[in-house]
């Protein structure tokens, strides 16, 4: 893709979203998408996506998100956006707070 923008997506999805398979939605979507980043539990019970990529492969990821996988609801997504900061290479679950997916 040469020379493509890339930007940074920090995402905070509210709603059940732990314990549903939510982060192994996340990490397949944005895998099949070409994005850096990680997937995380957060203690308040929501979950936190935090991508980098593209703008338009950000914005597939984001209306996923919005949808999620069938066993969760979606109650909000609330989306930053900023600069890439590089440095995460792949997509990766991470488990610092884990609460049973």
């Amino acid at each position: 893709m040469g020379d493509v923008e890339r930007e940074r997506l920090d995402a905070i999805v509210r709603g059940r979203v732990q314990g549903v398979g939510f982060r192994v939605f996340v990490l397949r979507e944005a895998g099949y998408i070409g994005l850096d980043g990680f997937v995380a539990n957060e203690p308040d019970g929501s979950v936190r996506v935090v991508a980098e990529g593209s703008p338009a492969n950000l914005d597939a990821l984001e209306e996923r998100l919005r949808d999620g996988p069938p066993a969760s609801i979606v109650e909000r997504v609330i989306a930053r956006r900023e600069p890439a900061r590089g440095g995460a290479v792949g997509f990766r679950i991470a488990t610092g707070h884990h609460r049973g997916d």
